[in-house]
């Protein structure tokens, strides 16, 4: 079982930064790949970013340039640095983790593994 605990969200002005943390709980083995979601009020959950067992990325189009995952092994930690900030990025955020490697599909893939979420709000 893996629990994750996201941190790390608040309000800021548009062009604005801000770095999401994701902890993670539990027997935790090196193959594990994880991801961070958004949910806007009357969106779809949207993948954003994600991350593969060997350190591969992917980002969504509408954050590419912007967005940069990474972890940190050593300490059970995924992360999320958001540069230049705007208003549609406005939502809750979700670290989600699985044992199995999405690969190409790792921003559409129903992970296993949920967090609770940390509220984003960015303002114009």
């Amino acid at each position: 079982q893996v629990q994750l605990v996201e941190s790390g969200g608040g309000s800021v002005q548009a062009g604005g930064t801000l770095r999401l943390s994701c902890a993670r709980f539990g027997y935790i083995i090196s193959s594990i790949s994880m991801a961070w979601f958004r949910q806007a009020p009357g969106k779809e959950r949207e993948g954003v970013a994600a991350i593969d067992h060997d350190g591969r990325t992917r980002y969504a189009d509408s954050v590419k340039g912007r967005f940069t995952i990474s972890q940190d092994n050593a300490k059970n930690s995924l992360y999320l640095l958001m540069n230049s900030l705007k208003p549609e990025d406005t939502a809750m955020y979700y670290c989600a983790a699985d044992y199995r490697n999405p690969a190409q599909s790792a921003l559409s893939y129903e992970y296993k593994y949920w967090g609770q979420g940390t509220q984003v709000t960015v303002s114009s």
